[in-house]
C-alpha cells in the first residue's frame, strides 16, 4: 500500500466465518450468573423463557470460535467488511506524530455496529419458531438494528425506548417504525414494571435499566410467543461483534502497522469488545502488548467509579444477578445525549478484563466529547454519533500525548456509528445548552447500599 493510502478495504470473501469467543482465553473464568431468587448459579433452562437455546449455549460456551451461519453471513454482505481508514486529516489538524486509524461501522444499514448481533439474534430466534422479539433501546441504534433484523426474517419487533431518547430522537423512532417495529416510550403503562416506576415518578425520563425491565416482562408474559433480545452486555452479544476486530487485524496488515492502543466507547461493552477482543487474543496468545482503553461518560462512570459486585441487570430486579462494575440497578442517569452509554452496569466480560488488568478505562465529560466530535467532523467529514464521539475524544487524547512525548504512536478506534439522527444533540451543543455533569459521589454511595446481598 502507498504511504498516502487512507482507506483499507477487504473483499467479501474475508468476512469472518466464525466469531471469536474470549472465554476460551481469559486467564480467570467469568463469575457465575446467579438466580435472582435462590442466589444459586443458573443453568440453560433458567434462561430458556427469554432466549433461544442456540444463544444460551453461546452464552456459556468456552469454545474459542463459533461458526457463523451462512444465512447470517449473506446478510452481513450488505455492509461487511467495513472499511478501515487512516485519519490523516485529523492527524494534520492535531499536528501529531501519531498515526490514527478508525474502523467505520456507520456504513451498515442501521448506521452502527449493532446490526452485527441483531442479525444472528433474529436468525436463531426464527430457527426456534419464535414469532417476535422484545427489546429496549437508549440512543435508538439498537432498536433500529433489531427492527431491521426482525424485518429481514419476517418477525414482530417491540421496542421500549428510553423516554428522554424517544423525545430527543424522533427520527430514530420513525426509522424503527419504517421497518415495522412497535415503539413505546419507557417507562410506560403497558407493563407492571413501567407502572410501578410512573407511580413513584410520573415525570421519569427513563433509563436503560427501566426499559430492560419492561422488555423482559413483555417477553416473559407473552406465553412463549416472543423472546427478548439484548444489544449489549451479554457474552453472546460481545462475541458476535468480534467480526469488527477480526477484519481489523487483516486491515492493519494491509496498512503495514499494528496498533499501540485500541480505543472504544463503553456503555454495555459491545462495540469496545468488538474491536478490542481480537487484539486482546493477540496479547494473550501471541505476545502482543497493545493497550486497550474503554471510554465512558463522566455522567455514567460504571467502570471508573462503580463497585464490582453482584447486581441486577434491570431496575425492577427481574433479571439474573451478574457480577459487574455497577452504579446500582436503580441508577437513573442525567439526560446526557449519549443515550447508548447510559447503563448502570457493564458486560461481565469487560468487567473481568478490567478487574484482571487486561484493559484500562477512562471517563470523559460531555463537552470534551462534543468538541472532539466537531474536530473529527471538520477534518474527516463524518458526523459521529455522540456515543462514538467518546472514542474519538480518547483517541485525540492519545494523539496529543504522543505529540507531548515526541513519539510515534499507532492509535486505533472504533467509529461505531454515524450521528445523522442525533442532530438535536449537536443543536443543543451549538446553542450552548449542554453542560458537563459528573455523577455525585453521594448518589453512588446511596445506590451501593441498595445492592442485593449475595
Amino acid at each position: 500500500m502507498s504511504d498516502e493510502t487512507v482507506r483499507f478495504e477487504l473483499p467479501q470473501s474475508e468476512i469472518p466465518h466464525q466469531w471469536y469467543n474470549i472465554q476460551a482465553d481469559l486467564p480467570r473464568p467469568l463469575p457465575p450468573v446467579l438466580h435472582p431468587g435462590t442466589k444459586q448459579p443458573i443453568g440453560p433452562d433458567d434462561l430458556a423463557p427469554l432466549f433461544p437455546m442456540a444463544l444460551i449455549m453461546q452464552e456459556v460456551s468456552r469454545d474459542r470460535y463459533i461458526d457463523i451461519p451462512e444465512e447470517v453471513r449473506e446478510i452481513y454482505k450488505l455492509w461487511r467488511p467495513t472499511p478501515l481508514l487512516r485519519a490523516r486529516r485529523l492527524e494534520k489538524a492535531l499536528d501529531t506524530p501519531a498515526h490514527i486509524y478508525y474502523k467505520y461501522e456507520g456504513v451498515s444499514p442501521s448506521g452502527s455496529h449493532k446490526l452485527n448481533t441483531a442479525t444472528p439474534q433474529a436468525y436463531y430466534n426464527k430457527e426456534e419458531g419464535i414469532t417476535g422479539l422484545t427489546t429496549e433501546t437508549g440512543a435508538g441504534q439498537w432498536g433500529t438494528a433489531l427492527s431491521q433484523a426482525c424485518n429481514f426474517f419476517g418477525m414482530d419487533c417491540f421496542v421500549y425506548m428510553v423516554k428522554i431518547s424517544y423525545q430527543q430522537k424522533p427520527y430514530r423512532r420513525a426509522i424503527m417504525q419504517a421497518f415495522g417495529a412497535d415503539v413505546t416510550p419507557s417507562p410506560s403503562d403497558k407493563t407492571q414494571a413501567g407502572r410501578m416506576i410512573l407511580e413513584r415518578d410520573p415525570n421519569s425520563t427513563g433509563s436503560l435499566g427501566i426499559a430492560i425491565s419492561e422488555a423482559v416482562e413483555a417477553a416473559a408474559t407473552s406465553g412463549g410467543k416472543y423472546k427478548y433480545a439484548l444489544g449489549s452486555v451479554l457474552n453472546h452479544v460481545l462475541t458476535h461483534q468480534t467480526v469488527i476486530g477480526q477484519e481489523c487485524l487483516k486491515q492493519m496488515e494491509l496498512a503495514g502497522e499494528y496498533p499501540d492502543v485500541v480505543v472504544g466507547p463503553i456503555g454495555g461493552g459491545s462495540n469496545f469488545a468488538g474491536i478490542g477482543l481480537p487484539f486482546l487474543h493477540q496479547n494473550l496468545t501471541a505476545g502482543k502488548q497493545t493497550r486497550l482503553v474503554g471510554v465512558e461518560p463522566a455522567a455514567c462512570p460504571s467502570l471508573t467509579r462503580g463497585k464490582y459486585a453482584y447486581d441486577f441487570g434491570d431496575t425492577a430486579g427481574m433479571t439474573p444477578l451478574v457480577k459487574m462494575y455497577t452504579l446500582g440497578h436503580d441508577f437513573v442517569p442525567a439526560p446526557l445525549h449519549a443515550g447508548g452509554l447510559r447503563y448502570h452496569g457493564m458486560a461481565s466480560i469487560i468487567c473481568e478484563m478490567y478487574d484482571q488488568g487486561l484493559m484500562e478505562a477512562t471517563a470523559i465529560p460531555q463537552l470534551e466529547t462534543f468538541q472532539a466530535a466537531i474536530t473529527f467532523a471538520r477534518s474527516e467529514g463524518i458526523i459521529p454519533a455522540p456515543e462514538a464521539a467518546h472514542g474519538i475524544a480518547a483517541a485525540i487524547r492519545e494523539a496529543q500525548a504522543a505529540k507531548e512525548a515526541g513519539e510515534k504512536r499507532v492509535v486505533l478506534f472504533n467509529l461505531c456509528g454515524h450521528g445523522h439522527f442525533d442532530m438535536s444533540a449537536y443543536d443543543a451543543y451549538f446553542a450552548g445548552e449542554l453542560t458537563d455533569y459528573e455523577y455525585p459521589q453521594e448518589e453512588i454511595e446511596r445506590a451501593m447500599a441498595a445492592l442485593p446481598q449475595v
